[in-house]
């Protein structure tokens, strides 16, 4: 097994030198027929892009891929973060630069782009029984001898029809973990009794290797209560002891990865799992595929993280910001932004309003009460009712990440995003 991944800097690198035009949302219209590389080499100010825009904070970025880094490498853990929160390439590389193990994606049609930009090492962190995705990865194996890749199954019926669909193709087994999810939760066998059913099958298989545990803990509680988290605690017990006991049973090769942990609760998922790579037996690494982390937030994740200011002396910080323009007062102590839920996330809190760019005049009673399509309603109460003349740009902070990128195709990156006129530094491209 390889140490270290790898991806197509010379992929990566060619999207500087695409075409930009109308089709890409919020870029001026001076941009419009030059490449990206271009375009950025006349150090853009965010004054020019048209409102509303999402941008990303350089510094920042970096900043939170750093903090996660060491934080897992002085966990003792391996980090595949979740590709799928930004379908960005050019934050895979940095990611995977930094010291990921692997990029973990969701869907068959997510792994066929990150392997188009050269990434080595997949997870899937689910089942993959369609007929033409999981005949195009086992050709991709077969083709790519670097190429590692696991998926996962969580039923028997699963495992049989992987078997049926590789009948006859491929060469090398494909990597198989077993899901283990819990009461109400999402995917994933209910019962270590019926996991280990799963995991007999898939060891038996001569199309399939079995290559681990895992599952996703964040679809079990989403607050850090005491009874929260010692629901997190029980199943993240629940997830070891299923490894031990295959362990025991000889179902594995050499090596087996057990992987878990979200954005949420890294912090228990390295309390509960740790002791598994030490332990006798077969060589055992934890995997978390934390993904939210390279942007955070300023709304659920900034809540409920164990890597915020409130529980460590090295945060996270929120690395996106939305930015609307006042667009109507029509009433006292109402404004109304021209943005709405096809600009911003929205499903894990609306936009929070932080300050109007050139003046600090919104106060913490500010608060978008909902969002339309295309505009957001700001309340204004007290002495900020008659402020925020139409025309004015506030800066908001938003929250789930995973629910941002994916309503822009080509994301602005600042420089310092708390400046009064950022400059441009970069454009991410994101595949949605």
């Amino acid at each position: 097994m390889k140490e270290t991944n790898v991806i197509d800097i010379g992929a990566v690198e060619a999207l500087g030198q695409r075409m930009l035009g109308p089709e890409h949302k919020a870029l001026p219209p001076r941009s419009w027929g030059q490449t990206v590389q271009d375009f950025l080499a006349t150090s853009p100010r965010l004054s020019e892009f048209t409102t509303p825009v999402l941008t990303l904070d350089r510094q920042r970025i970096a900043s939170n891929i750093s903090v996660m880094a060491d934080w897992t490498a002085q966990a003792g853990v391996l980090l595949a973060p979740h590709g799928k929160t930004s379908m960005a390439p050019q934050l895979w590389k940095q990611q995977l630069d930094a010291g990921s193990w692997a990029i973990t994606l969701a869907t068959g049609w997510q792994v066929q782009v990150a392997r188009s930009f050269g990434v080595e090492r997949i997870v899937l962190a689910n089942a993959e029984i369609d007929p033409v995705a999981l005949t195009w990865v086992a050709a991709e194996l077969d083709s790519h001898p670097t190429f590692e890749f696991y998926c996962w199954a969580d039923s028997v019926a699963t495992v049989h029809e992987m078997d049926r669909i590789l009948s006859a193709r491929g060469e090398r087994p494909i990597a198989v973990v077993v899901e283990l999810g819990g009461p109400h939760g999402r995917t994933g066998a209910r019962t270590i009794d019926e996991a280990t059913a799963v995991a007999r099958v898939i060891a038996s298989s001569s199309r399939l290797t079995l290559a681990g545990v895992g599952g996703y803990e964040g679809a079990l509680s989403h607050d850090r209560s005491e009874g929260g988290l010692e629901v997190v605690r029980n199943y993240l017990d629940a997830v070891a002891d299923l490894h031990r006991s295959l362990d025991a049973e000889g179902l594995y090769g050499e090596h087996a990865i057990v992987t878990a942990g979200g954005s949420a609760y890294q912090d228990l998922v390295v309390e509960r799992l740790l002791s598994l790579t030490t332990e006798e037996g077969v060589r055992t690494d934890v995997v978390l595929r934390s993904g939210a982390y390279v942007v955070h937030d300023d709304g659920f994740y900034a809540q409920i993280s164990p890597l915020t200011p409130a529980r460590t002396d090295v945060p996270l910080i929120s690395a996106m910001h939305g930015w609307a323009r006042t667009v109507s007062r029509p009433e006292p102590g109402l404004a109304l932004l021209d943005a709405g839920k096809r600009d911003f996330p929205f499903d894990e809190g609306l936009p929070v309003p932080q300050y109007v760019r050139g003046d600090e005049r919104l106060n913490s009673d500010a608060e978008i009460t909902a969002l339309n399509d295309q505009h957001a309603f700001l309340r204004l109460p007290g002495e900020d009712a008659a402020a925020l003349p139409v025309g004015s740009v506030v800066r908001l902070g938003l929250s789930h990440p995973c629910t941002a990128f994916d309503k822009w195709r080509l994301i602005p990156v600042v420089n310092d995003a708390d400046g009064d006129d950022p400059v441009v530094v970069d454009l991410v491209h994101t595949f949605f």
